[in-house]
């Protein structure tokens, strides 16, 4: 199973954007096969980053995912929504492998 963490870099005054933005992926996300773990927007410190963090199964799975993704109708929508609004400055990914859990708990 490999994490994906994508740090966003978002315009501060187009907080409520990306929030609507990261609702929207809530139903699209899992509904193409990913496993969402939740979407973050600033609170307190930093007023520009924000990350989507979900689980798939491996690399071959995610090309999938993202084609299903790119052909879903929310998904399409979601991506035109951020190319309008503009409130995207950055968006980076990164894949992570679980390497440990907290003692007694199971990987």
């Amino acid at each position: 199973m490999l994490t994906c963490i994508i740090r966003y870099h978002i315009d501060p005054t187009k907080k409520s954007q990306f929030e609507t933005y990261a609702r929207n992926w809530g139903t699209a996300i899992p509904r193409c096969g990913a496993d969402l773990i939740g979407y973050y927007a600033p609170h307190e410190g930093s007023s520009t980053l924000a990350y989507g963090i979900y689980s798939i199964e491996n690399l071959a799975e995610y090309e999938a995912y993202r084609a299903r993704l790119s052909a879903d109708p929310l998904g399409q929508e979601n991506y035109a929504f951020a190319q309008r609004e503009k409130f995207l400055l950055r968006e980076d990914r990164t894949f992570l492998k679980l390497c440990s859990t907290p003692q007694g708990q199971p990987k």
